[in-house]
């Protein structure tokens, strides 16, 4: 039996724990054995950490120490997969650079709050996003940093409505990498519990676990 840990906490705007539960059952139908924690000392469990297969973060904001961030770059660079959505993996721990590498990106702002905008399937190929169209989101559409290294698999476009001077950018929406010899898949889909109504945006999430872990 594949082995996932959900580690939530931070913010609560981000509602991490309902996110959580929406996805741990998920995955346990789909054969994982799933532990949920609310505490980041977990991830100084070598043990544990490198005896997964997946780790999904829902944390927001906060701060890692860094013993603690060692022990999740180390168990993602050995091969145990990383994924996750919106705030819970791209708007965290904003001081730690290294962590901010492997996710692949860093949240910056999202003009206009929530606002109906358009997310763009770039790749059809892809496992990920195979057989899904574009679809409307009714969120926060996230402006980012990103790694040009990344894989992108979706976009979305900016109005320039809320942000003049962003007119017309196409910003990656969804994306995998790798960090070292750990797969790293990221949505910035999912302010709310609620988003996951989309049918498209829950199964790009599951599909993006499937594939990063182990």
């Amino acid at each position: 039996m594949k082995k996932a840990l959900m580690v939530w906490g931070g913010w609560k705007g981000h509602e991490p724990k309902l996110c959580t539960d929406i996805f741990a059952p998920l995955l346990r139908e789909r054969g994982f054995e799933v532990t949920i924690a609310d505490n980041l000392d977990i991830y100084l469990n070598t043990e544990l950490m490198t005896s997964l297969d997946l780790v999904v973060p829902v944390w927001t904001m906060g701060t890692i120490t860094r013993e603690q961030e060692k022990g999740l770059l180390g168990a993602i660079a050995s091969g145990v997969g990383l994924a996750g959505w919106h705030g819970g993996m791209a708007d965290s721990f904003r001081n730690n650079t290294e962590y901010q590498w492997m996710v692949g990106g860093q949240w910056v702002a999202h003009p206009g709050n929530i606002i109906d905008y358009t997310v763009n399937i770039i790749d059809h190929s892809d496992p990920i996003t195979a057989g899904l169209n574009d679809f409307k989101m009714h969120s926060e559409q996230y402006y980012m940093h990103v790694d040009p290294a990344n894989q992108v698999l979706a976009t979305t476009t900016f109005s320039g409505e809320y942000a003049t001077w962003v007119t017309g950018t196409v910003m990656p929406v969804v994306w995998k990498r790798m960090w070292n010899q750990g797969k790293v898949f990221y949505s910035s889909l999912g302010h709310h519990a609620s988003d996951f109504s989309v049918a498209e945006a829950k199964e790009i999430q599951i599909r993006g676990m499937l594939w990063a872990s182990k």
